[in-house]
């Protein structure tokens, strides 16, 4: 019996055809009949002269504006580590999980106890980040509470550069800050021309909902548009308090956000790579927390990924965190929901996995290693089940025949190690778990957290850590 290599990637969708099409068409009546706040003037000078209606203000933005904005923005970006190797591809249903920014608080993964985020535990983390390999990029993962406020964010972006080869996803409060970064990642790469081979770095920005520019976040995009950072324009709508209650309301409030981004960095520089999205989850109306781990959340990242299918533009998604105090039993139900169904879906660049617990507030590290540990199962699934000649093996069940056994067989040891086995997840019996030692699962994750955290990255070359030291000096 001959049988070809089939293959099927599990997939996803919360939307279907009807619906894209009629989110897309209110996110263009949004765009067209209420538009945007702003007040920069350069980007009201780009708009108006590009045939945005522009009031005061009040810009309103038309459709076909939008899809000629569509038409220029790239549908694919690729991003490179430090040493221009190209690793992550942005494009289609593609998936790549990475962790977050902007943590208050860290959690000691020794002691249990919480304290402010500092510079050191930015190296701590991206250090693990490194170490983990279902992270595929990283992010600057926590506020450093230990240095000056106005460099906080280029002394973390540091950090990162230092002890990992991976991407880096950042945000910054200015237009000086990115500049900043930008001329880190240049004198790491080697130049603006390696650089834009394969980016080392993206720029996270934010609109504020509703449908609010404020001056430096304009600057921000301008700045990355005419350099050719990539950006992703995120704004974070909540629903019932800064965006409508329902879903499709909140939707497409969202997407009009990114959009209007991406339609000025077009403006600015046709061509300029882009990346679309929003964090749109739910007002909890008993606690007025900023939810993330309500199931509404994903159901919109997943809505929101379909339409930058539509769209072709990559996609800024959002999964892996929990408002969750502590790596427990409900970190990991959120965690693993949302992750998955992130991975099924499609949503390309997939940010806050592991990094965020208490609704984006606190860093752990022991987090980071429970996610990591739920991303092999998330891989798992997602790698379907390959079907070919080898895969349906019929001649070896014709030679074991009835009543037989597979242990000794050649095409067992072939593929006995595609199976997942787990150090963290424990699956002996019960006398087994008692003998060595009777290890609860916070023993364990504790134990695998402290033996990830040794790891050493690869370092950067010594003039290129002279080179980030000089520039360090001169934010000083």
């Amino acid at each position: 019996m001959f049988c070809p290599d089939l293959t099927f990637r599990p997939r996803m969708a919360v939307l279907g055809d009807e619906q894209i099409e009629q989110l897309r068409q209110a996110t263009l009546e949004l765009l067209e009949r209420t538009g945007v706040q702003m007040t920069h003037p350069r980007g009201l000078e780009i708009l108006s002269g590009a045939g945005a209606r522009v009031n005061g203000g009040r810009v309103r933005i038309p459709a076909w504006l939008v899809e000629k904005a569509l038409a220029t923005a790239p549908s694919r970006i690729v991003l490179g580590s430090r040493d221009g190797e190209r690793k992550v591809f942005l494009e289609g249903d593609k998936y790549w999980f990475g962790p977050s920014v902007d943590c208050i608080d860290y959690l000691d993964p020794a002691t249990d106890q919480r304290r402010r985020f500092t510079s050191d535990d930015c190296r701590v983390t991206v250090t693990l980040a490194d170490a983990l390999p279902n992270f595929t990029w990283v992010m600057t993962i926590g506020l450093a509470d230990d240095v000056p406020p106005d460099i906080a964010d280029r002394v973390v972006a540091k950090q990162v550069f230092t002890y990992t080869e991976k991407p880096l996803v950042f945000c910054c409060k200015d237009v000086n800050s990115v500049s900043d970064i930008y001329e880190m990642a240049l004198a790491i790469t080697g130049g603006e021309d390696r650089f834009r081979r394969a980016p080392t770095i993206v720029h996270y920005s934010e609109p504020i909902s509703p449908l609010l520019y404020y001056d430096p976040a304009v600057e921000k995009i301008l700045y990355c548009a005419e350099r050719g950072i990539p950006l992703i324009n995120f704004p974070a709508p909540q629903g019932g308090s800064t965006a409508p209650a329902t879903l499709a309301g909140e939707i497409v409030q969202g997407s009009a956000e990114s959009l209007s981004g991406v339609v000025l960095a077009q403006l600015a520089n046709p061509g300029a790579p882009c990346i679309y999205g929003a964090f749109a989850t739910k007002m909890d109306m008993r606690t007025t927390i900023f939810s993330y781990g309500a199931p509404e959340y994903t159901v919109m990242v997943g809505a929101l990924a379909q339409l930058a299918h539509k769209y072709r533009l990559p996609f800024f998604g959002t999964a892996g965190c929990t408002d969750a105090k502590f790596p427990d039993a409900q970190a990991a139900a959120e965690v693993a929901y949302s992750c998955l169904a992130s991975a099924a879906i499609g949503a390309n660049l997939i940010h806050d996995a592991g990094c965020w617990l208490d609704h984006g507030s606190l860093a752990s590290p022991a987090f980071m290693v429970l996610v990591n540990e739920i991303l092999y199962m998330v891989n798992q699934f997602m790698g379907g089940v390959p079907v070919n000649e080898e895969t349906l093996a019929l001649d070896v069940m014709d030679k074991v025949g009835p009543g037989g056994h597979y242990l000794n067989e050649d095409h067992t040891l072939r593929h006995f190690k595609e199976t997942w086995y787990s150090d963290l997840f424990d699956r002996s019996i019960y006398q087994t778990w008692l003998d060595r030692g009777a290890k609860t699962f916070d023993d364990r994750l504790r134990a695998k957290t402290l033996k990830k955290m040794l790891h050493q990255p690869k370092p950067l070359p010594e003039d290129v850590c002279r080179e980030l030291d000089r520039m360090a000096a001169h934010w000083q």
